[in-house]
């Protein structure tokens, strides 16, 4: 990187008897120029593991460090949210709210998002009371897509139902991670 400089030099590391010799300032000021980079990313290691300020095109990397698929269909901020979101997703994987979330960051922060689920666990009072929930075991999902921008101009077209269909299919990958094995999924997509 040209002008990138090294913030401590290696000739002000050396005793000052060998600071004076020309030749030696001269091969060190090659190390300086080398290892100016790495010094620069380790000075702002803190911008490149956080997802509100990491490369774009490092975020896929980090992703994998939270255990995260990352659609390339999504924006920059939605996949950075999501990123900055892992650890808490994974912490609610199985529950409700965490359902609710993750539908919620794939279909993005204008669609509206509905999700019912089966049954769940609860006590009575009541010697052979009735159990909760229905016994169908199933997590449905409604999604009501916001209506799409114009496109724009030399971009491709693409129909409502296509879009429709790539949305259902992120949510159900997204949902098997977060879904319990053994309940089944259903999805809707509202307005198609």
């Amino acid at each position: 990187m040209p002008q990138l400089e090294n913030p401590s030099p290696y000739v002000t590391r050396l005793p000052a008897v060998l600071q004076e010799d020309e030749f030696l300032q001269r091969w060190l000021t090659a190390f300086d120029a080398s290892i100016a980079p790495v010094l620069s990313v380790l000075d702002n290691l803190e911008a490149y593991v956080s997802p509100g300020t990491t490369p774009a095109d490092f975020l896929d990397w980090l992703a994998t460090w939270v255990d995260v698929e990352l659609d390339e269909e999504w924006s920059v901020e939605q996949r950075r949210k999501v990123v900055a979101d892992a650890a808490g997703l994974h912490r609610r994987a199985g529950r409700f709210d965490g359902v609710l979330e993750t539908v919620q960051l794939i279909a993005g922060p204008d669609a509206a998002v509905d999700v019912v689920e089966s049954g769940g666990t609860s006590w009575s009072a009541t010697a052979h009371g009735a159990l909760p929930g229905s016994p169908d075991g199933a997590v449905r999902i409604s999604v009501s897509p916001p209506k799409p921008a114009a496109a724009k101009a030399g971009s491709p077209k693409v129909s409502p139902e296509a879009a429709a269909e790539a949305l259902r299919r992120r949510i159900e990958r997204a949902a098997r991670r977060v879904v319990p094995a053994h309940i089944r999924i259903e999805i809707e997509i509202a307005g198609v």
